[in-house]
């Protein structure tokens, strides 16, 4: 016979103070994931994931989102015949694959997970993709063909690829704005890439057309290939850069979709659950940002399409630069000294890169040598080998300036030319040509397209696909674009 045994009240006291303690101890050691839990910030992202194919853009954003497809397409023709772009491609022929999505100035058609990664790896060959100056990411060139792998495989019309394009801008920077892009980078990790997965697993999920519960678990596919590291900073070539930069991302967020398209099933929650990713990947997070201002901020319309090929913290030192060179008819004999000065985070980027399409010297002595930068000299280690070149750069010094750390104006620049006869000139340029600040104009973009694509697809095709991109709301299936960038 069982003596002593408490009565039912004393245990229910007992049981009540043992679930008060654990709960009053999670919320000391978890207080995060009990807030994000209570907003459901997955299912609230998929709902708004799912939607935005169904929902119509303003019409400046339906504008600007065109000019980004046409500016990324026009990066991955170029791409193509720059070493980077040659290479993944030769590495595509090796990988056969399910015919889904073609690669560009190719024959080869392949799925849409490898056609993602490497046209993405095309349009980071060069660095003539677009720049987001508050992220500081390159959201184009990773979204742009993960969208156009997964149109052409499911025969999306253009307003598909526009709508799902939007989306992975909107998704790939609200992502960083979670985490904190400066935090990311200040932790060695690469921004860059982590834009690239989610803006790319969002914008091939909307052309994959999935539901809002599949939305949640290629979200969580997505986080769980969200990777990168900077030390692409190092790279002499190029080349692992456009695999960093976009086509790992491309990849990763294509094989999320695919998956999910497979009836793979995953987490509904990682980005507010017990383990999720945001506690995973900041310290500093604002999880909020994720779902921030949706369906009235669009971040394609704040992404800045660069004017020159290059590193993009060199297109305000460039714009300033060639101000005063066109004002003051400037030649090497009458120069004695550059000064370029530039917000601090970005000296470890252009400062003393080995990749001449990046180093500030570089761009500026070319420049200085012949009044522009050229497609050819900006991508060329035998022009920046010159002895002449050579000379010319070690009158330029690049400092970091803290007044250039503005918020507001992120990626601009001072440029200070100090000539023989004691003359000093200055040029700030605060917002390059082709930030929303100081916009290109339709002309403007075509040129640009115009001049990357014409020495690859010729004249009459390079004019067909700017008028089609241009006009692409009234396509029916985005396998007519494709057909004008293959070959047979």
């Amino acid at each position: 016979m069982i003596k002593n045994l408490p009565s039912k009240s004393i245990v229910n006291q007992r049981r009540n103070f043992l679930l008060k303690s654990s709960t009053s101890v999670a919320s000391l050691l978890l207080p995060n994931i009990n807030a994000f839990a209570a907003n459901d910030l997955t299912g609230r992202l998929a709902s708004y994931m799912a939607n935005a194919r169904n929902v119509e853009l303003p019409p400046n954003v339906l504008k600007d989102a065109k000019f980004r497809i046409l500016d990324t397409v026009a990066a991955m023709v170029s791409g193509s015949k720059l070493l980077p772009g040659e290479m993944a491609t030769r590495f595509a022929r090796t990988q056969g694959g399910t015919p889904e999505a073609s690669i560009l100035v190719s024959n080869i058609k392949t799925t849409a997970i490898n056609a993602s990664m490497i046209n993405a790896m095309l349009a980071h060959s060069d660095e003539s993709d677009d720049f987001e100056p508050v992220t500081k990411a390159h959201p184009g060139s990773a979204t742009v063909p993960a969208a156009l792998a997964f149109a052409q495989k499911e025969r999306r019309s253009g307003t598909d690829l526009i709508r799902g394009v939007a989306l992975g801008y909107d998704v790939g920077c609200r992502f960083l704005m979670a985490l904190g892009p400066d935090h990311v980078r200040g932790t060695h990790r690469g921004a860059e890439a982590y834009n690239a997965t989610m803006g790319a697993m969002a914008s091939a999920a909307s052309l994959a057309h999935l539901t809002e519960q599949q939305m949640r678990y290629a979200i969580s596919y997505g986080a769980q290939q969200v990777s990168g590291l900077w030390s692409w900073v190092d790279d002499h070539d190029h080349i692992e850069k456009s695999f960093d930069f976009s086509g790992m991302g491309a990849r990763n967020g294509a094989t999320a979709v695919a998956m999910v398209q497979q009836g793979l099933t995953g987490v509904k929650d990682v980005l507010d659950g017990k383990h999720n990713l945001i506690i995973a990947l900041s310290t500093q997070p604002n999880p909020e940002a994720l779902v921030a201002d949706l369906g009235s901020r669009f971040f394609i319309t704040e992404s800045s399409i660069k004017t020159f090929p290059v590193g993009y913290p060199n297109q305000a030192p460039l714009d300033a630069f060639l101000k005063l060179y066109r004002a003051n008819n400037l030649t090497p004999d009458k120069v004695n000294k550059i000064v370029v000065r530039l917000p601090e985070d970005a000296i470890g980027i252009v400062g003393r890169s080995p990749m001449p399409d990046v180093n500030c010297p570089y761009l500026i002595s070319t420049a200085l040598l012949e009044g522009t930068i050229s497609f050819a000299n900006a991508h060329s280690q035998e022009r920046m080998r010159d002895p002449l070149v050579r000379a010319q750069m070690e009158k330029v010094t690049v400092i970091g300036d803290p007044v250039l750390n503005d918020p507001l104006a992120p990626r601009g620049g001072i440029v200070e030319v100090y000539l023989n006869d004691g003359t000093v000139l200055k040029q700030h340029t605060r917002f390059p040509p082709g930030t929303k600040e100081n916009p290109l104009s339709t002309e403007t973009v075509s040129a640009k397209a115009r001049d990357l694509m014409g020495p690859v697809l010729g004249k009459a095709k390079t004019e067909s696909v700017i008028a089609q991109i241009l006009d692409l709301e009234k396509m029916k299936d985005v396998n007519q674009l494709i057909a004008l960038m293959i070959t047979k």
